[in-house]
């Protein structure tokens, strides 16, 4: 669930991935949330199952209160995702609210799913080792609290790297990307007004009059509704 979920996160986030389309980048964003829904879903039911069979109760501690809340506000942030950001029905004014809380929600889960992982090794250990105990520092006590110590150094890149304004995807490249460099005759409306688009931005320096400038304006606008 944590490397998934930090995948997803990041995905807008390399730079090698800016010259990829932004639509084929929010199906790969798509794709690792759900990926990762499913086997938080998986894990859920595969624990309950192990409380059940070992007469252990359910929902007692801290790390499955909070386990449970990320995985309920994670699939929230899933459907609203689908719906607003990967499906073209949502108006843009209504992405362009809901998309600081977006990227904050997502943000705040992935620290509380390294949180939860955190307590949930933390209580292993604990129920787990008896002789020697967990107090005793074993060697199964150094190496579980190294790995935790691992996960929040991860955690933090991935947080720094989310919220870092230079490795955001430059808004630039996405329109150059997104617009098609031929010319098609008999291509949809959608393609024939970013070819519009891409003309009317090399024309800019040809023509003066301020009709011709209008209607580049008109283009561009139209190019930019149509690759949100």
């Amino acid at each position: 669930f944590v490397s998934l979920l930090s995948s997803a996160i990041i995905v807008y986030r390399l730079p090698w991935t800016w010259k990829c389309s932004k639509l084929l980048m929010k199906f790969i964003h798509a794709g690792l949330n759900t990926i990762a829904m499913i086997l938080a879903i998986v894990s859920m039911v595969a624990v309950f199952e192990f409380h059940n069979a070992k007469n252990i109760p359910n929902m007692y501690s801290l790390h499955s209160w909070i386990g449970l809340t990320a995985v309920i506000f994670y699939s929230l942030q899933l459907l609203l995702g689908f719906a607003v950001f990967l499906l073209p029905f949502a108006p843009v004014q209504l992405r362009v609210v809901l998309m600081p809380i977006h990227v904050y929600s997502g943000l705040t889960i992935f620290a509380t799913v390294i949180a939860t992982a955190l307590m949930g090794i933390t209580e292993k250990l604990i129920f787990s080792l008896k002789s020697p105990a967990y107090s005793a520092s074993p060697p199964e006590a150094n190496l579980v609290n190294c790995l935790g110590l691992l996960l929040v150094i991860f955690g933090s890149l991935i947080l720094w790297m989310a919220s870092r304004p230079h490795w955001k995807r430059p808004p630039v490249e996405n329109a150059k990307i997104l617009r098609p460099t031929a010319a098609t005759p008999e291509g949809t409306e959608v393609e024939s007004t970013m070819t519009n688009s891409s003309n009317a931005d090399k024309s800019d320096l040809k023509i003066n009059t301020e009709a011709a400038r209008k209607q580049n304006i008109k283009f561009d606008e139209a190019g930019q509704r149509s690759t949100m």
